[in-house]
């Protein structure tokens, strides 16, 4: 009987350390080099589009369109002042808002584009970002 529920509890503890060491799909992920990783999202972390939070896709969908944007900051400037993303001449990012469930101004969570193509987001008002791969 011991041997039985010590064997349940162990299994269980195996369970956990195996959730906790391959990951449970958290909003960060990092993408493995591959052929396929644009150049400007390599080393750092990345996420495909669809693993986004709902919020993000939408904002997303908003860029792609074009328009029109719920806050009035959004598709103006970012200055990249934090240095986390690659270093580029002022007006090569623009900055959009992705709304937090709960807050009552913008939040911290934002999707950064870049003239060439390269979306970032952030859920840390700029103090890391993650590649979104599109």
């Amino acid at each position: 009987m011991i041997v039985r529920s010590a064997g349940r509890v162990l299994g269980a503890l195996l369970c956990c350390l195996a959730v906790l060491t391959t990951g449970c799909g958290t909003e960060r992920e990092q993408a493995g080099p591959t052929a396929s990783t644009p150049a400007w999202a390599r080393g750092m972390p990345a996420v495909t589009a669809e693993r986004l939070p709902a919020e993000a896709r939408r904002t997303l969908r908003l860029i792609d369109e074009g328009g029109p944007y719920p806050y009035p900051k959004d598709g103006t400037v970012f200055g990249n002042f934090e240095g986390e993303l690659p270093r580029k001449p002022r007006g090569y990012y623009r900055e959009y808002t992705v709304r937090t469930p709960g807050e009552r101004d913008r939040g911290a969570r934002r999707l950064v584009t870049g003239r060439a193509g390269e979306t970032y987001y952030t859920d840390d008002h700029y103090a890391s970002f993650t590649a979104v791969l599109r």
